[in-house]
């Protein structure tokens, strides 16, 4: 009989001690929520114009609360979303998840997946327009991309696939420096680059409730870059090695002065080392390099270790991106 009370007594103390922490525990089906509430950046694209089958065209995702926003759209950037989402377990990125779209410039290697992206994720279920905020020249581009595509568009509206009647719809918003964007996730903010003979382009700061994230786009070091990060989490930057820059061997079928075009257009390893330790961002990720990952198909061209070796005087955290890379 004693023993009898003292096991009653024990199970009336452990219940009595431990069934609020069994009442305030999340349960396991919360779990995936609580995972996503937070703000990642993922490379969608990383790659340059060469035709790369390692690197899709520039393309920079910001995923916070199971949304998504986007940074340029060049080559491959839809197949490249459903990849992250896939192989990278990141829902959000489903391609018909994708409504809210910003554009540094115009060159066609950051805007050749617009077709791509208006279309394929509203033949896969978009039911809303896309919002797309970027330079002037945006709504003309827009609206010859539909033009082009209007048959086809009437053909999956009218006929027997029944598409949704606004998911096709793009709504553009030129913008001007400053706040572009807020909803409950981010505060999107712009700010002018330098980018060659283009009047406008772009880099692009996003304000989550836990991290800032700064996309510089196609640009020489600008000191706008440096205002907009300051201190920021993450840097996304273009970088140019002076191997390839330099390189007296390297074919040029252009027919233009590469070292006079990157100095007006880009940004050099050295130079992102100066930006870069003047703006001090948690990490610094370089993207958009001239690059191969396969140096012995193009035992001339630049890799990730040339990257990391003309930037060695560089005292922060950095990283040299891929495609499908998550910071």
């Amino acid at each position: 009989m004693q023993i009898t009370r003292w096991t009653q007594c024990l199970v009336r103390f452990v219940a009595v001690m431990f069934l609020p922490l069994v009442l305030i525990a999340p349960s396991s089906a919360q779990q995936p929520v609580l995972q996503e509430n937070r703000t990642r950046v993922v490379l969608l694209g990383t790659g340059t114009p060469q035709p790369d089958p390692d690197r899709s065209g520039p393309s920079t995702a910001i995923v916070v609360n199971n949304s998504v926003y986007l940074v340029d759209f060049g080559p491959g950037v839809v197949r490249r979303a459903a990849a992250a989402q896939l192989e990278r377990g990141i829902p959000a990125l489903d391609p018909t998840n994708i409504r809210v779209v910003f554009l540094t410039h115009l060159h066609s290697d950051h805007t050749a997946g617009y077709p791509d992206l208006i279309l394929t994720p509203w033949v896969m279920g978009r039911k809303e327009p896309l919002e797309v905020y970027g330079p002037k020249g945006l709504g003309a581009m827009t609206e010859h991309i539909l033009a082009a595509y209007r048959e086809d568009i009437q053909i999956r509206t009218s006929g027997m696939e029944q598409g949704t009647p606004d998911g096709w719809r793009v709504n553009t918003h030129e913008i001007a420096a400053g706040v572009v964007y807020k909803d409950a996730n981010v505060t999107v903010t712009a700010f002018p680059t330098r980018h060659g003979d283009w009047k406008e382009t772009f880099g692009y700061r996003f304000d989550t409730a836990n991290r800032s994230i700064v996309i510089s786009g196609d640009t020489i070091p600008t000191q706008a870059t440096i205002d907009a990060c300051r201190n920021c989490d993450v840097l996304v930057h273009e970088a140019q090695t002076l191997k390839f820059v330099n390189n007296p061997m390297r074919p040029n079928s252009q027919g233009y002065d590469i070292p006079a075009y990157v100095a007006k257009y880009h940004t050099t390893t050295s130079q992102l080392v100066e930006l870069a330790s003047r703006a001090k961002p948690g990490l610094l990720v370089t993207y958009h390099n001239p690059i191969t990952l396969r140096p012995d198909r193009r035992p001339r061209a630049s890799t990730p270790d040339d990257i990391l070796q003309e930037m060695k005087k560089y005292k922060g955290k950095l990283a040299v991106g891929r495609d499908l890379d998550v910071y």
